[in-house]
């Protein structure tokens, strides 16, 4: 069984807060804000699919790009968080 630290409440809210301000700043890829969420939840891989209606392998694909998610699947993994999918523009360099 994979190991898995448990948040405290502060730390869940500081990790939820950071993943809303780098969303917010468009600094966020679609995968590492999957990953970025399964974290601030403090869930395994394993208790991220199965809350979520996921694989294992689904939720590994997701975290590392590998996926091609649909819209509605990233929908339903932003929601807890009161986040939405979204076309966020990039910054100029």
């Amino acid at each position: 069984m994979p190991r898995r630290k448990l948040l405290s409440m502060d730390e869940s809210f500081a990790a939820r807060l950071a993943l809303r301000e780098a969303a917010e700043q468009g600094r966020l890829s679609w995968s590492s804000g999957v990953r970025a969420i399964r974290k601030s939840l403090g869930m395994t891989q394993a208790e991220f699919a199965r809350a979520f209606e996921l694989t294992v392998r689904q939720v590994s694909e997701l975290e590392i790009g590998a996926a091609n998610p649909t819209v509605g699947t990233l929908a339903r993994l932003a929601k807890p968080l009161g986040l939405t999918v979204g076309l966020i523009p990039v910054p100029e360099s």
